[in-house]
């Protein structure tokens, strides 16, 4: 498998307005690892797709009331089992880190791909969740040559203090040696 025109075919796409053009297309230097369920800590329906794409109906549930008029996307989103949805194409800048900076840079948004893992920081992240973390960052690697394993981060990097995910029970070392494998 490849990435074709800054896409991931095997993935869903669904479009977002939350985007914009990158100011400078070819600095995609970074990975940002997040973490998202909506409502906290409930897996699968709906609700991550809507806010990606402004449909989200925040009086449905009390846990969306700070999420209202929010404007927030990601370059994928990984499922608990592992399916991927698409919402940017990855020469486009998604609007995931937020205020946020990393090697001393600010505005992570504009030189990163941000991938949400549908998980919450108390709650393990699933075997396929790393499989797929971890080959989609293979070809991420291969297709954008400022990338590094180095620069693949969590959303708490980039935003300290803020952001706490995708929290403690990412397992970095599993990650890492999964993405070190030649074969998925």
């Amino acid at each position: 498998m490849q990435i074709i025109d800054h896409l991931l075919p095997e993935a869903a796409y669904k479009i977002t307005a939350n985007q914009d053009q990158r100011s400078q297309a070819s600095d995609i230097s970074l990975i940002v690892i997040h973490g998202i369920s909506l409502p906290a800590g409930h897996f699968g329906g709906p609700y991550i797709e809507q806010l990606f794409t402004n449909q989200l109906d925040c009086k449905r549930n009390s846990d969306f009331r700070d999420l209202e008029g929010l404007q927030v996307s990601a370059h994928l989103l990984i499922r608990r089992k592992g399916e991927i949805t698409q919402f940017v194409a990855f020469n486009h800048r998604a609007w995931h880190a937020g205020s946020s900076s990393y090697g001393g840079r600010t505005d992570c948004n504009d030189f990163s791909i941000g991938i949400e893992l549908e998980g919450v920081d108390y709650c393990d992240y699933g075997q396929a969740q790393y499989q797929q973390l971890a080959r989609i960052c293979r070809l991420l690697l291969h297709e954008y040559t400022l990338l590094s394993p180095d620069r693949i981060v969590g959303h708490s990097d980039v935003a300290p203090g803020r952001k706490t995910d995708p929290g403690d029970h990412f397992d970095w070392a599993r990650f890492r040696s999964l993405l070190g494998r030649k074969t998925t």
